[in-house]
């Protein structure tokens, strides 16, 4: 039994739900995730769960993308369009007992995977004029590059020109750095 809706005695009315039993054996995940990107996301994409109160990450499959979207006001009061995607566990049942009927998770689900791609750290990009850039360092001394990205996420980019293996970035360069500025690499 996961809820009890009507604990005491009393009349309802029919149809009137009184409790809500279920298998937490066979849970399912549902996250709810902005619809622009939930296009992305496959049926059959991995997802990882974590923050769920145990140890290490928990993993699991895309089983749908819901077919219809609905508002939902973020946590700053703005109006977003939603869609949950459902993915089941892969992780046995036995490593993630504890958790319960809506309990809180994170869920990172891959919509892209990339072997043996260049990648820059997201905080090391900056708009110049119309194309990213970034601050390399040569000779304890920076200087800006423009690079060709491909695809990207909120903590890497992938590199399709303009750096080279080796090539050692700035990483959150902020205003007081231009090209010239004399850096030391920690």
């Amino acid at each position: 039994m996961l809820r009890v809706y009507q604990e005491s005695a009393g009349l309802v009315a029919p149809g009137t739900p009184l409790l809500e039993v279920g298998d937490l054996s066979r849970m399912e995940i549902v996250v709810d995730l902005l619809s622009t990107e939930a296009v992305r996301v496959k049926p059959g994409a991995d997802a990882a769960i974590s923050h769920w109160g145990g140890a290490g990450e928990l993993l699991a499959r895309v089983r749908k993308v819901e077919p219809s979207g609905f508002t939902k006001v973020s946590a700053l009061g703005i109006e977003e369009q939603r869609v949950n995607v459902v993915a089941d566990f892969v992780t046995p049942h036995d490593q993630w007992k504890a958790l319960g009927d809506g309990y809180r998770v994170e869920v990172t689900v891959t919509t892209e995977s990339w072997a043996n791609v260049p990648l820059v750290p997201a905080g090391a990009l900056f708009r110049k004029v119309d194309a990213w850039s970034v601050y390399v360092i040569k000779n304890g001394r920076t200087e800006s590059r423009v690079v060709q990205l491909g695809a990207r996420n909120d903590e890497f980019a992938e590199v399709k020109g303009g750096l080279v293996e080796g090539d050692v970035v700035v990483l959150h360069p902020g205003d007081a750095v231009t090209d010239g500025t004399q850096v030391v690499p920690r």
